[in-house]
């Protein structure tokens, strides 16, 4: 980790990476509080949070940093659960199991109420939560589509033309631009277009056939 990167990691994100044993409130327990806001539409209110948890405002914000920051840390956490389950249910190897993976991540984040809710209430806002390349959201995805690739590759089942990072990046702005389409252009957000999008970028990294033995 550079030293930047470091300066900006908040306590929340220290405890969220090594969570530890606790007698007392802590960045976690705000952490908890805004994701149960989040998942019922309530919009998170450093104020309000802290009032809840019985700690100063200061401190709240020595803990998550900005309001912006904890929304990505929550949103980031909804992403991780969504993959994580997209994972167990697709099926198949290679280009075919991420491109089942794209669909299922896809399908489960168009139908999240929570995600829509915080993106019908601040379109403007919410993009930059989810797509800025300073906000944790986007950087975690293309880090789980990463790894996701690096794990096909490592299984000889994909042979990527570029690095992977570059890759993630790739397939993740392409899920953004027709998952949040309503939004960017106006137009319904399309699961369909986008899973084939990026289902054909897949195949392309496919690893050639080995021939059979005689």
């Amino acid at each position: 980790m550079t030293e930047l990167a470091a300066r900006r990691r908040t306590p929340l994100a220290r405890l969220l990476d090594e969570p530890v044993a606790k007698s007392r409130v802590t960045a976690l327990d705000a952490f908890e509080l805004a994701k149960r806001k989040w998942m019922t539409g309530e919009r998170i209110d450093i104020g309000k949070l802290a009032e809840e948890l019985g700690v100063g405002r200061a401190t709240l914000f020595r803990w998550v940093g900005s309001r912006e920051q904890l929304y990505g840390e929550v949103i980031s956490a909804a992403f991780a659960a969504s993959i994580q389950w997209a994972r167990r249910v697709s099926k198949g190897r290679g280009a075919a199991l991420l491109t089942d993976v794209t669909r299922n991540l896809l399908t489960a984040l168009s139908g999240s109420e929570p995600l829509r809710m915080f993106v019908r209430q601040d379109p403007e806002f919410a993009l930059r939560i989810v797509m800025s390349s300073s906000s944790p959201v986007e950087q975690r995805c293309v880090g789980a589509v990463r790894a996701l690739i690096e794990t096909e590759v490592a299984q000889g089942q994909l042979q990527p033309a570029m690095d992977t990072n570059s890759l993630a990046y790739v397939i993740v702005r392409i899920a953004e631009s027709f998952l949040y389409r309503d939004v960017i252009s106006g137009d319904d957000p399309d699961i369909r277009t986008a899973t084939k999008a990026i289902g054909l970028l897949f195949a392309a990294q496919a690893a050639p056939k080995r021939p059979r033995k005689r």
